[in-house]
């Protein structure tokens, strides 16, 4: 379960209906939808979903996003807002600690240290990549998605060797294993 406040709404543009769209692109239990003001809310069940989702949103910068674990009082009903249970309390618990944290992302559930092991990793992660140069974006997005780095420079109109200088910058070595490690967490958590 996922609660997303906007961050500074009051002094910034409605950003909900523009992210809605790309949320619920990936596959969910239930989908986002707005809950209240500038809030949003979705159900997932995949780990590996939900920590690509949350860096999405650490990455824009505009987002709080609290990750919530435990039961889902069943059957889910067709409207995410109208659900409740465990895993919606701990969601609002994580948003509104999210909203005084540095990478703007909490995890809350049942055993506690499990969810802080979880949280910590996701957002030492989000940290990396919320400082990350528009540049060092740019090339980590082009190698991601399969792309050579001969392939991004020419994608780039840069040389390899410029492709390769904001890799090591944006530490794109060390994203893929910190990913890994953050769903691993979330997983063992949600046991």
């Amino acid at each position: 379960m996922m609660t997303v406040d906007q961050r500074r709404s009051r002094r910034d543009i409605d950003r909900v209906e523009g992210v809605l769209e790309s949320l619920n692109e990936a596959q969910l239990v239930r989908p986002f939808e707005r809950t209240a003001g500038d809030e949003l809310q979705g159900v997932l069940d995949d780990p590996a979903t939900t920590v690509t989702l949350a860096l999405n949103l650490i990455q824009e910068g505009h987002w709080s996003v609290g990750i919530g674990i435990g039961a889902v009082r069943l059957p889910l009903p067709e409207a995410t807002r109208a659900g409740h249970g465990q895993a919606f309390e701990a969601a609002r618990d994580a948003v509104t600690r999210a909203k005084n944290s540095l990478a703007g992302v909490a995890i809350t559930g049942p055993d506690a240290e499990s969810a802080r092991h979880a949280e910590t990793a996701l957002a030492l992660l989000g940290i990396l990549i919320s400082r990350r140069s528009e540049q060092g974006h740019e090339a980590v997005a082009l190698v991601a998605q399969g792309m050579t780095q001969a392939d991004a420079a020419a994608q780039l109109g840069v040389s390899k060797q410029a492709v390769s200088q904001r890799l090591a910058a944006a530490s794109w070595h060390i994203e893929r294993p910190a990913r890994e490690l953050a769903i691993h967490l979330l997983q063992a958590a949600a046991q």
